[in-house]
C-alpha cells in the first residue's frame, strides 16, 4: 500500500504545481537591452489589424508581455525563411488575434525582448504629422522660428531674389546673367537645391492625399504659419511649393527651368550661411511637361477651394507649359560642365506625356490631351520621379471620367495585386524585390498603390498588405531600424541633410524618411572606412556621409505623407 500512496501523492503534487502554475501568470524581467533578433513595427498596431513580427532565431514559440513582464499571449513561430536580398532567415510571429490596447513586447527564449510598442486606435497619428511637418523644415528663403520649428529653428537663406540666367538657359528675351526672382519652395532633398521634376511628382502626391484623404486632413493641424486658415494645412504646404515653381516658368515663351540651384554643392551649413550664387539651369521637356501636369491637377483641386483666381493662374501656366512642350518635344536635360548639383536627367518621356495629357484632358475635357494619353499609354507600375505614368491612371480613375477608363482599371488592380502575390511569396512580407536608391520610397508609393486600389475596389486586402509596408519602414525590415526620423526604438539619427547637421541639435529634424538599402553606390563612405552589407536589403548605414541611404528627399517623404494618413 506505501508504493501506491506515495505515487498517488506524487501525482497530487505535480497535479497542483500545474494547476497553480496555470492560474499564476508567467513573467518575465524587462529591461532596455533589446534583441536585434525580434524585427516588429517599433510604434505599434490597431487592435484590429493585422499584428506580425519577425524573428530571426531558432525558436518554437513567442511571447507577448505587457509593461510589467506578465506574459498574456503565447502562440508558436511560423517555419525559417530564406530571404536572398537579405541573406538570412526569419520566422513569423502572428499576434493578431490579441487586441486587447496597452504597451507590449514580444520575448523569446525567456529572456529576449523586442523595444517596447503599443496597440491602441492610432498609434500612427503623430507619425502622420511629423511626415507632413517636414515640409515646413525644408521650406527655402523664410525662418524656420521657434513657435513653429520648436528646438528645430534658424535664420533664412536662399532668398531667391538675384537669380542669375545661366548660360544654358538663356535665350534673346533673357540673355546670360539676367536677374530673376524665384523665391520660395522647398529644398529638394539634403542639400539646397530645387528642382521641378522632382517638385511636380512630390507636390502631387500630397494634393493627391488631400483629395482622398481629406477627411483625415480636414482636422490635422501641424502648428505651421498657415494653420487654422481655411485650407488644410497639407494643401498650405503645398502651395508653398506651387507658387514657387510657377516662378520656374519663362513667362515669355512658358518653358520651364529645369532647377534651381549653385554651380557645385555647399558644405553641411545652415542656409543662412551660404552666399554662393545662385541660378536657372536649362529648359527641358521633362520640366514642362511634369509642370503642366501638376499644375492642372492643382488647378481642379483649388477650383473646389473657392480659389478661382489662383485656380485659373495654375491652369493658364499648365497650357503655356504643354504648349512650349508640343513645340519642344524631345529637350532633353544635359548637365552642363560647370554644375555638378542634381541632375534629374530623363531621356524617355513617354510616361511624362502620358501625365501631363491626362491631367489636361481631365482639366478641359478636350479630346486632342486624351489622343495624346491614349497614344502614349503604358501599364501602371510604382512611380518614381522619372516614371510618372501611374499618376496619370490614378488622376484619371479617381475622377469622374472613371468610368471611360475600364482598361486603365483592370491593369491597375492587376498590378495591385501582383504586389500582393509578390508580398505573399516574402519572408520579409513586402512587395519590394528590387532594392533602388531610394527603396523606402518604393515601399511607401507601393503602400499607396494599394491605399488606392481599396478605394477603388473595397477590398480590404490591399489595406492589409498597405499596413505590411508600414511595418516594414518603422522596423519590420533587414536592418531593424525604423526609417523615420524621431520615431521608433532605432530611428536614423545622422541623415545626410545639411540644415539637420547644421543646427546644432543632436537629434535630426523629425519626420524625415531615410533613403534606405541599396546596394547601387558602396563607397560613399569609403573615405570614413564604413563597409556595408553586399545584401541588398541590408545595404544601409546611419552615418551623414551615405547619401546614397541616408539622404532625405521630398519625393521619398511624399508617399509616406499618403500612406500615413490613408492608413489613420
Amino acid at each position: 500500500m506505501k508504493p501506491i500512496l506515495s505515487k498517488l501523492l506524487v501525482y497530487l503534487a505535480v497535479s497542483l504545481v500545474i494547476l497553480f502554475s496555470s492560474c499564476t501568470p508567467t513573467t518575465r524581467t524587462i529591461n532596455e537591452t533589446y534583441s536585434e533578433n525580434i524585427l516588429i513595427n517599433q510604434l505599434g498596431y490597431k487592435p484590429n489589424a493585422e499584428k506580425k513580427a519577425l524573428i530571426r532565431a531558432d525558436v518554437d514559440v513567442f511571447e507577448l508581455v505587457d509593461k510589467t513582464g506578465k506574459v498574456v499571449f503565447e502562440a508558436p513561430a511560423g517555419e525559417f525563411k530564406y530571404w536572398e536580398l537579405s541573406g538570412d532567415s526569419v520566422r513569423l510571429a502572428d499576434f493578431t488575434s490579441f487586441n486587447t490596447s496597452g504597451e507590449y513586447h514580444i520575448c523569446i527564449n525567456g529572456t529576449e525582448l523586442s523595444s517596447p510598442f503599443v496597440i491602441n486606435d492610432n498609434p500612427f497619428k503623430g507619425l502622420a504629422d511629423a511626415v507632413l511637418k517636414s515640409y515646413y523644415y525644408a521650406r527655402c528663403g523664410v525662418d524656420i522660428t521657434e513657435k513653429f520649428g520648436g528646438k528645430w529653428n534658424w535664420k533664412a537663406g536662399h532668398p531667391d531674389k538675384n537669380v542669375l540666367i545661366h548660360a544654358s538657359a538663356a535665350d534673346k528675351n533673357r540673355p546670360e546673367g539676367t536677374s530673376i526672382s524665384s523665391p520660395g519652395g522647398w529644398y529638394d532633398a539634403g542639400d539646397f537645391g530645387k528642382y521641378i521634376v522632382n517638385s511636380g511628382i512630390s507636390t502631387y502626391t500630397l494634393l493627391l492625399s488631400a483629395t482622398l484623404n481629406s477627411e483625415f486632413h480636414k482636422l490635422q493641424n501641424i502648428n505651421i504659419p498657415e494653420s487654422g486658415n481655411n485650407l488644410p494645412d497639407i494643401l498650405n504646404e503645398s502651395l508653398v511649393n506651387l507658387k514657387w515653381m510657377i516662378t520656374m516658368q519663362d513667362p515669355n515663351d512658358g518653358g520651364l527651368y529645369h532647377k534651381l540651384t549653385t554651380k557645385n554643392f555647399v558644405g553641411f551649413v545652415l542656409p543662412s550661411e551660404t552666399n554662393e550664387q545662385r541660378y536657372v539651369v536649362q529648359k527641358s521637356t521633362s520640366a514642362a511637361l511634369d509642370f503642366a501636369a501638376t499644375m492642372a491637377y492643382a488647378s481642379r483641386i483649388f477650383e473646389k477651394y473657392n480659389m478661382p483666381d489662383l485656380a485659373a493662374e495654375m491652369k493658364i501656366s499648365a497650357e503655356k507649359a504643354w504648349q512650349w512642350a508640343l513645340k519642344n518635344p524631345d529637350v532633353i536635360y544635359n548637365q552642363p560642365k560647370d554644375i555638378s548639383t542634381g541632375g534629374y536627367g530623363d531621356n524617355r518621356l513617354v510616361d511624362e506625356w502620358f501625365w501631363a495629357a491626362a491631367e489636361m484632358y481631365l482639366l478641359s475635357g478636350e479630346e486632342s490631351y486624351k489622343e495624346v494619353m491614349l497614344s502614349n499609354y503604358e501599364k501602371p507600375v510604382t512611380p518614381k520621379w522619372n516614371v510618372v505614368n501611374t499618376l496619370g491612371i490614378i488622376s484619371l480613375l479617381t475622377s469622374d471620367k472613371r468610368g471611360e477608363f475600364e482598361d486603365f482599371e483592370k491593369d491597375f488592380i492587376e498590378y495591385a495585386d501582383n504586389m500582393l502575390a509578390i508580398e505573399k511569396e516574402s519572408p520579409y512580407l513586402v512587395s519590394t524585390n528590387k532594392f533602388a536608391w531610394g527603396s523606402n520610397s518604393d515601399v511607401a508609393n507601393d503602400g499607396m498603390l494599394k491605399l488606392i486600389a481599396y478605394h477603388l475596389s473595397g477590398n480590404e486586402k490591399y489595406i492589409v498588405s498597405a499596413q505590411n509596408d508600414l511595418d516594414y519602414i518603422l522596423g519590420r525590415n533587414a536592418t531593424g531600424y525604423s526609417f523615420v526620423t524621431g520615431f521608433g526604438s532605432k530611428p536614423p539619427m545622422h541623415i545626410h541633410n545639411r540644415i539637420s547637421s547644421a543646427d546644432a541639435v543632436e537629434e535630426p529634424v523629425p519626420g524625415y524618411l531615410a533613403g534606405g538599402p541599396n546596394t547601387v553606390v558602396l563607397n560613399d563612405c569609403a573615405a570614413q572606412n564604413v563597409e556595408r552589407s553586399l545584401f541588398p536589403a541590408k545595404s544601409y548605414t546611419d552615418t551623414e556621409c551615405s547619401y546614397s541611404t541616408n539622404e532625405t528627399a521630398i519625393n521619398w517623404n511624399a508617399p509616406l505623407v499618403f500612406l500615413t494618413a490613408g492608413l489613420n
